[in-house]
């Protein structure tokens, strides 16, 4: 018998029990889906870490955070600016550095009439825009006479508007910050995604915000370089300028951005592996259920069996059918769980706003996966089969 007669065997003999396949299928189903899932979502999640944190406009932080023996040596290290304007304008100066965001951050009240509401007040200069998107819903942006002149203008976030201008608009309001007054130029744009949070913020130019709290340094620092490859490089350079500019050793940090994401990659591997493994067992116990099919289907097809056993097929025609049977159901079902759980992983990356990975090295893994599932699964069925005596199978009601 050919291997094309096998095929078409197999599937009508699936045809002729549509619903005892598919629910044989649907172990296959979950399973082959939830790995997918698994894979995909743990693939994507390990590239949003990574750009993350390197920054997909080749950014990265500076860190202040002196030693135990820098502090003992000034115990009033912390009180010190962690960075000055000079410190940014020399960062400015570094061949490789094309933008240098330096911001200061306040947590105080903000007022409206008789509304008041706690937020996170960041004064930023003009190179944030270059590099941050402030997109802007209702009214304008920061423009650049903001930053020179420190005009007492701001954008307030979606979800703070909302709470202080429940019902008009926020545009052209005087709001209270540190009891300065502050004019609303613009309302940030609403997050999108499943964790974006509605978080109380406040832009304004960092003239305006040194004039507001009456301090003169930055809190945090962060370097753009004009390409990934210059930004380690670059970065070394900016810390070392740093330190020699204080006269620390240490203090002045930038990460490694080469082992950070080979640090993320390894963890999130280890995790994709872990709870892929979990998932798996879904698979094992379809494939439980594939084998307990067949046998079924071998008893139930004891005497077709006889038959062809009389008729002069050898038990390999008769190991070899069954097989392909087995196969048939398991790749079917595999095929059906790619396409299930590549939808669902797309999904649930769309609303989480991450991305999802699906490559084809791992499609193809499941559907051979699920082929080697319908062998490893329908051999004991198969061999069953194939040993029956065609005397006894013949007499068998």
């Amino acid at each position: 018998m050919s291997l094309t007669e096998n095929l078409f065997m197999a599937i009508n003999s699936i045809r002729a029990h549509k619903m005892r396949s598919i629910l044989t299928m649907l172990g296959i189903i979950i399973g082959v889906a939830a790995v997918i899932i698994v894979v995909a979502i743990g693939q994507g999640g390990e590239q949003m870490l990574k750009s993350s944190i390197a920054g997909e406009g080749n950014t990265s932080d500076i860190f202040y955070m002196p030693s135990d023996e820098e502090i003992q040596a000034n115990p009033n290290i912390w009180n010190e600016p962690a960075f000055t304007v000079d410190d940014i304008r020399a960062l400015e100066q570094i061949s490789g550095i094309e933008n240098v965001v330096a911001t200061s951050n306040e947590h105080s009240s903000v007022r409206y009439q008789t509304e008041t509401k706690d937020a996170s007040i960041t004064g930023v200069s003009e190179a944030y825009l270059n590099v941050h998107e402030l997109a802007v819903a209702e009214g304008t942006g920061l423009g650049q006479v903001d930053f020179l002149s420190g005009r007492r203008v701001a954008l307030l976030s979606h979800s703070l508007a909302e709470e202080l201008f429940p019902e008009t608009s926020a545009l052209g309001e005087v709001i209270r910050v540190a009891n300065q007054p502050i004019e609303v130029i613009g309302v940030l744009e609403e997050p999108t995604g499943l964790f974006a949070f509605g978080v109380q913020e406040i832009y304004m130019p960092w003239e305006t915000w040194r004039n507001v709290y009456g301090k003169n340094d930055f809190n945090q620092v962060t370097i753009q370089s004009s390409s990934l490859e210059e930004l380690q490089e670059a970065g070394e350079q900016a810390a070392l300028l740093l330190n020699n500019r204080n006269g620390t050793e240490e203090a002045y940090q930038i990460m490694n951005m080469e082992e950070i994401a080979e640090g993320i990659g390894q963890i999130t591997r280890i995790m994709t592996l872990i709870i892929g493994g979990i998932a798996g067992v879904s698979l094992f116990v379809g494939g439980i259920g594939v084998m307990n099919i067949m046998l079924v289907s071998v008893t139930e097809r004891t005497r077709e069996i006889g038959i062809r056993k009389s008729l002069g097929a050898t038990r390999q025609q008769i190991l070899v059918q069954f097989l392909i049977e087995s196969i048939i159901l398991t790749l079917i079902g595999g095929m059906i769980g790619i396409l299930a759980g590549g939808g669902i992983a797309a999904l649930i990356s769309y609303f989480a706003g991450w991305p999802s990975l699906l490559s084809w090295p791992v499609i193809i893994g499941a559907l051979l996966f699920s082929m080697a599932l319908g062998i490893i699964f329908g051999l004991l069925p198969a061999n069953k089969a194939a040993r029956l005596n065609p005397i006894e199978s013949l007499r068998y009601e």
